[in-house]
């Protein structure tokens, strides 16, 4: 895979109101991520910084007033513009193939020790798990979170599909399982990145949601924030709230140039991560 040349980098090392997620004695980083090559997408700066072994990045909505689109079945672009736009994927990270598959909002997760040349289309699953160089994980999203881990001393890598109905099903806690099986991963091993969705300031569900996800519960919809629920579930779990990082991006509200289920956009960026050959 080609090195990468950052465009711009900011790190808010503070947290910020929306991220605010464990009050003033413990702090989970913000991180803008920054804008790479155009077909790069957002990547993030630390990480690029202190993993030059790792290709992470989530996709912008247009590449020089094209439309971006890496959804096969949200009606947005036809499939050989979709098609076209997983190439270039392919070509601009150097990654030999890419797993992706059929996402359900379940949690359901494979491991790749190997996979064929191309794209890789796996049946109904929201997650991918590998450690073997030139595999490309990727997960595509509108408004979900994306969530990335890392184990960088076994160079162990996963990507995770989570809505709502994923982090309710135990999304995050398998996709932590499936690193533990296939690379031997601890959670106080991993690194893990919250990456660009929609915020919760403008992420409006009803009451069932806040119950399923055992909030507490409002009289009447409200906003709730997935990435925060993820950080808190993370900490749980045992991986440091020092190895936990959230973006600043919002696919609805920050002006970065995503698609937004909520907005009415039926385009899909796509979040990727892989071993650099």
């Amino acid at each position: 895979m080609p090195p990468l040349v950052l465009v711009g980098c900011t790190l808010v090392t503070n947290v910020c109101t929306s991220n605010a997620i464990f009050g003033s004695n413990h702090k989970v980083t913000s991180v803008t991520e920054v804008l790479a090559i155009p077909s790069l997408g957002l990547v993030h700066p630390v990480w690029m910084e202190r993993f030059p072994w790792l290709c992470q990045g989530c996709t912008i909505r247009s590449v020089d007033g094209v439309l971006y689109d890496f959804g096969f079945l949200s009606g947005g672009s036809s499939t050989e513009s979709v098609q076209k736009n997983w190439s270039t994927l392919l070509d601009v990270t150097g990654a030999t193939s890419i797993a992706h598959g059929h996402q359900v909002h379940g949690t359901k997760i494979f491991t790749h020790e190997t996979a064929s040349a191309g794209l890789n289309l796996f049946p109904d699953c929201d997650g991918h798990v590998t450690n073997s160089a030139g595999v490309l994980l990727a997960v595509t999203t509108a408004d979900c979170v994306p969530i990335f881990l890392v184990d960088a001393d076994r160079r162990a890598i996963a990507v995770l599909h989570a809505g709502w109905r994923g982090i309710a099903a135990g999304i995050l806690d398998c996709g932590i399982r499936a690193l533990r099986e296939h690379s031997g991963s601890w959670p106080v091993d991993l690194m893990m990145h919250l990456g660009p969705s929609i915020c919760g300031a403008c992420y409006e569900v009803g009451t069932e949601v806040f119950e399923v996800l055992g909030q507490p519960i409002p009289r009447r919809p409200s906003p709730i924030d997935l990435r925060k629920i993820l950080a808190q579930k993370a900490d749980k779990t045992g991986i440091p709230l020092t190895n936990i990082t959230v973006s600043d991006h919002c696919t609805r509200c920050t002006e970065s140039d995503l698609f937004s289920h909520r907005a009415g956009d039926m385009g899909r960026q796509v979040s990727y991560i892989g071993l650099r050959p």
